[in-house]
């Protein structure tokens, strides 16, 4: 039944963390775990989606680990941004594998590895149906991946940002630490940053909310959630 639904987005945003291919290793990359995740792309794009992809390097390195235990903070992010894209052209291969054609286009430039970005070719590229994975964060240091996906949904005009996670949604405290805590099925962006909930960082949140941009936080690890998203299904916590 599900295969005929309609899916509810036409053009997305799905954020992942560097953690989510690192898998059971605690470091770096699975391949197992690259492939799997691939595979759910790949289900999605063939519902017709149009399928953006921002990961994080948090399996590699974190710009504001290295700051904190003293490196200079610029450099510690531009270096961060330097494994964003080895994540980014991991899952290319796991994508390519699949025959899912894949462009990584990188806000710093690497012209041997990947397409510069501009926002016009990306938009072309999804509309011809590659996915399109942006790497590099923002380009800039001091600003996350959380930002880089809010900045480039919005300039590709995508419907929402699909927020993948290793929990089943936005919770009013960490649930592993807390078995009792209360899991929101939607909130609105001022009471994300009024609450500081761990959703995105607040310069993410605003940007979202000034272009009214929907966030859907969901769990990653379990199959087929990704899907279950773009059908419209209620699952995780969704915030606008």
């Amino acid at each position: 039944m599900s295969a005929k639904r309609k899916p509810a987005y036409k053009r997305i945003v799905l954020k992942l963390s560097g953690e989510a291919l690192q898998g059971k290793l605690g470091y770096g990359v699975d391949p197992q775990v690259a492939s799997a995740i691939a595979e759910e792309i790949k289900e999605i794009h063939g519902l017709g989606i149009e399928v953006a992809i921002v990961i994080g390097a948090g399996n590699i390195f974190r710009g504001l680990q290295g700051a904190r235990s003293g490196m200079d903070r610029a450099t510690a992010d531009y270096i961060g941004m330097l494994a964003t894209i080895i994540n980014s052209l991991v899952l290319q291969d796991a994508l390519e594998k699949l025959g899912v054609h894949t462009r990584v286009q990188t806000a710093i430039e690497i012209h041997e590895l990947a397409e510069p970005y501009i926002r016009r070719r990306a938009v072309r590229h999804l509309e011809k149906g590659r996915v399109v994975v942006f790497a590099g964060g923002t380009g800039n240091p001091y600003f996350t991946t959380d930002t880089a996906a809010a900045l480039r949904a919005v300039e590709i005009g995508a419907d929402a940002i699909l927020k993948a996670t290793k929990v089943d949604g936005v919770y009013d405290q960490d649930p592993v630490k807390h078995p009792r805590a209360k899991k929101f099925e939607k909130l609105s962006y001022l009471e994300v940053l009024k609450r500081r909930l761990q959703v995105m960082d607040a310069t993410a949140i605003s940007l979202c909310m000034d272009n009214e941009l929907p966030i859907v936080v969901f769990n990653l690890t379990r199959r087929g959630n990704i899907r279950r998203v773009v059908l419209g299904d209620k699952i995780g916590t969704r915030v606008e």
